[in-house]
């Protein structure tokens, strides 16, 4: 929210689309021996040999998905690369390339490019993916971000959402909520500063909401944690849309019943005294956020001795018969029907 009133400026048209090419990815590197030809053909080339192919895609949208207003386009580079891993990850597989295809209208200088493109590439470095190809082309209004994520694993390594028991456990890594939380110290700051522009924004007590929401991880390290465990996921998928609709979906999926509990879910202690501050029930918050990029998963109930006590893991619930439905058990035992309450892109 702090802008630089006299930014340097130079038009895309300087360059040409060619020329914008060869400029925003003169520092991509290869890395993985899978990736036989990257940028500067009409297409890559990949060879896994006997390796699965796994590939995952998402459109992220000014105005839909994020806000200029607070989210830095460096940031903005980096998480919309990680939200596309974390897609493979969730497959129990291991992120090797991406694409990158943005659309962008003439109020961006080539050094705004520059910076949501510094963020691509501190991803790319941070997990070992290599940069592709993709597509440059205008926009009529705003920023259009696509990317597509390519993965390797065995075929016996995959995970699928529709592989869930009726007596496994439910599984999530890390903790949840945050960045939902975190989005709203963003908003409020903002109509802080529309009201005040010559006000600054203080984040101290929120570091890490908002770094959960403007700069989150792909959990690429589960796979290699559960593998060393001797552990493999019945299902799995990924938190963006939510915990409730994450669940949800695995339950659907595979045909089974699921009782969460709330008392065992993983909360960090500043989105606690968050949810006070704004006067949120904190769970309510924590399984209807979203865009927290946790991994949730069912295991075999044989696996509990592997897992229990592991401080990457919280067991939250565990499935049931179809039955049954899926429900939250709260702290006074009542059980209450879960919902999808998280974020719908189509949602009036």
């Amino acid at each position: 929210m702090i802008e630089d009133k006299n930014p340097q400026r130079t038009s895309l048209a300087q360059l040409g689309e060619f020329g914008l090419i060869d400029h925003l990815t003169r520092n991509f590197d290869v890395t993985q021996e899978s990736t036989l030809k990257s940028i500067g053909d009409d297409a890559a080339v990949l060879d896994f040999k006997d390796k699965k192919v796994v590939v995952s895609t998402d459109l992220l949208i000014e105005g839909v998905h994020f806000d200029l207003a607070y989210m830095p386009l460096k940031h903005l580079g980096y998480k919309s690369v990680v939200v596309n891993l974390s897609d493979i990850c969730a497959m129990n597989a291991k992120p090797t390339q991406i694409t990158v295809s943005v659309a962008v209208s003439n109020r961006f200088p080539l050094e705004a490019l520059e910076e949501l493109f510094e963020g691509i590439t501190h991803a790319a470095k941070e997990y070992k993916v290599d940069v592709i190809g993709g597509d440059t082309t205008s926009s009529q209004k705003g920023l259009i971000i696509s990317i597509t994520a390519i993965g390797e694993a065995d075929e016996n390594e995959i995970v699928y959402r529709n592989g869930a028991k009726q007596t496994d456990l439910l599984v999530v890594t890390g903790d949840i909520g945050a960045a939902y939380m975190g989005l709203q110290v963003l908003e409020r700051e903002k109509q802080v500063f529309q009201v005040n522009p010559n006000s600054q924004p203080d984040l101290d007590l929120y570091t890490y909401l908002v770094e959960r929401q403007l700069k989150p991880e792909a959990r690429t390290d589960v796979r290699t944690l559960l593998h060393a465990l001797e552990i493999k996921p019945t299902s799995m998928i990924d938190i963006s849309d939510g915990l409730s609709s994450e669940i949800i979906h695995l339950c659907k999926q595979s045909k089974v019943g699921c009782n969460l509990y709330e008392d065992k879910l993983p909360l960090d202690p500043q989105f606690i005294s968050t949810c006070e501050e704004f006067n949120i029930d904190s769970t309510t918050v924590a399984i209807n956020g979203g865009e927290d990029y946790e991994l949730l998963f069912t295991i075999d109930i044989n696996d509990f001795d592997k897992i229990k006590g592991n401080p990457n893991f919280s067991i939250i619930g565990h499935m049931a018969d179809e039955s049954e439905g899926v429900h939250l058990v709260t702290r006074a035992n009542a059980k209450i029907a879960l919902k999808a309450r998280g974020w719908d892109a189509l949602s009036e």
